[in-house]
């Protein structure tokens, strides 16, 4: 067998046992391939601790980033896991090797009255009333529900029929989890569904197969792709005067979060909205309004003003 066929059963493996998304599948394959190219003479299956972290020093010298070294190790971990398990090799030659230490860097998010700014944007923005209302849709439910930009823009129009006050969503591993709907997620949820079922309908009409997805395309994978929501993201907080550089579909996640906390939700709620499987992801929030407060005491309490 080739490193090749070697990585291919490894990912068959993943998608069949742990339900890997796509995305992560495409990852593991890049970073794997990648430190095979470079063992060169040595195959993937017999490297040797000593060669791994020579491989993640490389990976350092060309001035990668943490957060890419660590993933590119937890592929090359997970794959050596595989290959004891499959009896490939008798050892694990990175159980050993620790990660390089990831900065804790708080998620970037927005302040109310800029996601505000951002969903008038959307009700404005389009070439056509069908463009307006998906637009307006996409934004109200990425907002409302705190989804990833891959579960939102996958949704099967299936979950979205009868007016539900719940979007069931399936997330990361195949995990599934209910989430509430605003009143004006709802609304445009219901605008959107009618102008979009015309348009399929006519498709449909003219010998096309009907779509499954909330929001359809002639692409390849059938949906709105990721690519062209974080254009559209973008373009959307130049129109509403936002710096487009705070502004991505992940920021619109942090903004849900946030401000739910703020409000004074549950973290273990929060972590169940945001599908997190650790609670500790999901405390990363609790900084962010730490932060938020020491701000407000240095800028405004009489007694932290620098004495002149």
């Amino acid at each position: 067998m080739s490193d090749a066929s070697d990585i291919a059963t490894f990912l068959d493996a993943q998608a069949a046992e742990l339900d890997a998304a796509t995305n992560t599948q495409l990852a593991y394959a890049r970073d794997l391939q990648h430190f095979a190219d470079w063992l060169d003479d040595t195959r993937l299956t017999q490297a040797q601790r000593g060669q791994i972290e020579d491989y993640l020093v490389h990976c350092d010298a060309q001035g990668l980033s943490v957060a890419t070294r660590a993933r590119r190790l937890s592929a090359i971990k997970q794959f050596f896991r595989f290959a004891v398990e499959e009896g490939w090799r008798d050892d694990h030659p990175a159980i050993q090797i620790k990660g390089p230490g990831r900065a804790r860097r708080l998620p970037k998010t927005l302040e109310v009255d800029e996601v505000e700014r951002l969903l008038d944007a959307a009700r404005r923005t389009g070439r056509s009333t069908a463009d307006r209302l998906r637009n307006t849709c996409l934004t109200e439910l990425l907002y409302a529900t705190g989804m990833r930009v891959s579960e939102l823009v996958g949704l099967p129009v299936s979950a979205a029929r009868g007016d539900p006050r719940m979007l069931l969503i399936r997330g990361k591993g195949g995990r599934e989890r209910m989430v509430p709907l605003s009143e004006p997620a709802r609304a445009a949820l219901s605008a959107w569904l009618s102008v979009r079922d015309t348009a399929d309908a006519d498709a449909v009409a003219k010998g096309a197969k009907a779509s499954v997805f909330l929001f359809p395309s002639r692409g390849k994978s059938g949906h709105l792709t990721r690519h062209r929501f974080y254009v559209l993201i973008k373009e959307l907080a130049v129109t509403a005067g936002v710096d487009p550089a705070k502004v991505t579909p992940h920021t619109l996640r942090h903004a849900f979060a946030t401000h739910l906390l703020a409000g004074g939700a549950d973290l273990m709620a929060i972590q169940t909205l945001l599908g997190h499987a650790d609670v500790a992801t999901t405390e990363i929030y609790t900084h962010i309004l730490d932060a938020r407060l020491q701000e407000l005491v240095l800028d405004h309490h009489p007694l932290a003003a620098p004495k002149g």
